[in-house]
């Protein structure tokens, strides 16, 4: 079952993010199922996973509609991801994390490079992306809470409502690419210079490398919605079947 709910997330995922399914448009479960082939159950997990990345909507009447927002939206928003998650960088490394949060971190960073050794080695080998983002969601989420801010943890719980804000939402192909392996890499390197600084207590480094971090996101999530929306304009029958 898991298996297949995490199908129906990434093939609804790239509609909405490529433009089959555009902004307004409401997802009826009976419809959906006989599409994707799959039952309610399924489908009615997915939407709502869907619904906490911020690409779909609940309807007061029942249902789910697509979410309007554009790439500058996206990118607004991860910027201010950036300001809020440096400063949780900078209170953690200021006040000095304790033993068992640099564990944590450790053990996130550690279970990251484990996954894209073989990428490492060979820079054609593509990632399992999706289970990066996972990983990725923990090493932030981890640093958030330690900071021990309450009120920069609800302005980012609100900021990351925003379609694929959130350090979670990612916006890849449900068919992994190579261009994904470069922003991966990179990104799995920012989390070790961040563990470093946070365990030398460099404050101010911490708080500029995870700036920089949400920069390259934004601009990552550009260069992957415009493939996807390329790929989209290259498959004319996939538009035909979303009308």
């Amino acid at each position: 079952m898991a298996a297949q709910i995490d199908k129906v997330i990434s093939e609804l995922r790239d509609m909405v993010l490529s433009g089959a399914l555009q902004p307004g448009e409401r997802i009826v479960e009976l419809q959906f199922s006989a599409r994707l082939g799959v039952s309610r159950t399924p489908l009615r997990i997915a939407l709502t996973e869907l619904e906490k990345e911020g690409l779909l909507e609940r309807l007061p009447s029942r249902g789910f509609r697509v979410r309007s927002f554009t790439v500058d939206e996206i990118g607004d928003a991860v910027d201010v991801r950036g300001v809020l998650e440096g400063m949780a960088a900078r209170l953690l490394a200021e006040r000095g994390a304790s033993k068992e949060v640099l564990e944590q971190l450790s053990q996130a960073v550690e279970e990251g490079r484990n996954l894209l050794a073989p990428a490492r080695r060979d820079p054609n080998t593509t990632v399992d992306a999706r289970a990066w983002g996972q990983i990725n969601r923990r090493f932030h989420e981890i640093l958030c809470e330690a900071a021990g801010n309450r009120a920069l943890l609800s302005a980012l719980e609100h900021n990351n409502k925003t379609p694929l804000a959130g350090p979670a939402a990612l916006t890849l192909p449900s068919t992994p690419s190579l261009l994904e392996t470069p922003f991966v890499l990179r990104a799995q390197a920012d989390h070790e210079d961040l563990l470093r600084a946070i365990t030398r207590r460099e404050a101010v480094r911490a708080e500029n490398l995870m700036r920089e971090h949400a920069y390259r996101s934004r601009e990552n999530k550009r260069v992957l919605l415009d493939s996807l929306r390329g790929a989209l304009s290259a498959q004319p029958l996939l538009a035909d079947h979303s009308a």
